[in-house]
């Protein structure tokens, strides 16, 4: 097994996060027996599995003698608050680049990034960290020790962050005396497809590790394909394992992408009204409630069987649900209880 403890890591957040049964809703689709690892329960910023990254991406920024952190998303970046956050419990002056305009009123995390005391520079239709460089020049100009954190937290250090985390979710797993035959979660950025693939081979485990495409196109899916791949690689290489990884390794559905990032249809939807008025559980509509709705159909049309069991990982966002409420059917949520 790995030992990451080499590795510099700041305490953020509340671990472990718990492993639970959703007995209702494996009941509502007649099976598979379904679990979720709760990352939405984390604690920094309220919740959310960019906690799990940060915790070893700001430990490195603090060695490396930074001031200020710099990174990107969209407007809705569960990643950009929890940034946010950290950067406030550190003492660490942040930078968010966030693509679109800003709103006449800020609602969910781009609220919450605000009451963080983060400095938000607009970037139109750049909601992937294109404007950081031009920010480092004017910010290093300024005297400041800028580090910039990449999209999403996904490089090796974030991976790293889910490496850990699939070691976490094995102790409970044994403890509960239950195996997985898929983890099912949204994959938009890599590091956490990479880390838990790398978990995977180095457990051992005859686990399907699915990510379900969050926001790329056809075009686009193949470059992430390559890049989650290659990220799984490298991270090996970090931490001296020699574990290798090709394209045959990969399992990314990019069935569910609908007509792309952060537009919510009847999928996500019914995802979010199934898992709150059964489990109680909330999901945001970009993410999670895509990563779940793509779950229900696959059990729906029996790519997972119902004898099988998977574990969702619930990656966080539900601040988000709030600045998404005028694309969320609320007048229609109930019939989810009621079929």
């Amino acid at each position: 097994m790995s030992d990451l403890t080499h590795l510099p890591r700041v305490a953020l957040g509340f671990f472990p996060t718990p492993l639970n049964e959703l007995n209702r809703l494996s009941q509502k689709l007649n099976g598979p027996k379904i679990f979720i690892k709760r990352d939405d329960n984390t604690g920094l910023a309220l919740g959310g599995n960019k906690t799990r990254k940060l915790e070893y991406i700001m430990a490195d920024a603090l060695a490396k003698g930074t001031d200020t952190v710099i990174t990107a998303g969209a407007a809705q970046s569960n990643h950009c608050r929890q940034t946010a956050a950290a950067a406030a419990s550190l003492g660490l002056e942040c930078h968010l680049v966030l693509g679109g305009q800003a709103p006449k009123q800020a609602q969910g995390n781009l609220l919450l990034d605000q009451i963080y005391g983060c400095h938000i520079h607009w970037a139109g239709v750049n909601r992937k960290g294109e404007d950081i460089p031009a920010l480092v020049e004017r910010l290093t100009a300024d005297g400041k020790k800028p580090y910039v954190i990449p999209y999403g937290g996904s490089n090796e250090i974030g991976a790293v962050a889910f490496l850990a985390a699939y070691k976490e979710m094995e102790a409970q797993r044994r403890a509960m005396d239950v195996t997985f035959s898929h983890i099912v979660f949204a994959s938009s950025s890599g590091a956490t497809h990479a880390g838990l693939m790398l978990g995977n081979k180095i457990y051992a485990n005859d686990c399907q590790i699915v990510g379900i495409n969050i926001d790329k196109g056809e075009r686009d899916a193949v470059a992430f394909d390559e890049h989650i791949v290659a990220l799984a690689n490298s991270t090996a290489n970090l931490i001296n394992s020699d574990c290798q990884f090709t394209r045959d390794d990969l399992i990314l559905n990019s069935a569910y992408v609908g007509d792309g990032y952060g537009v919510i249809g009847a999928l996500e939807n019914e995802a979010i009204a199934v898992m709150a008025q059964t489990e109680g559980i909330l999901l945001d509509p970009v993410y999670t409630g895509r990563a779940l709705g793509g779950l229900l159909d696959m059990i729906r049309t029996g790519q997972i069987k119902s004898t099988d069991s998977v574990l969702f990982w619930h990656t966080g966002g539900a601040p988000a649900l709030f600045a998404y409420a005028n694309d969320l059917h609320t007048n229609d949520l109930e019939v989810a209880r009621k079929d």
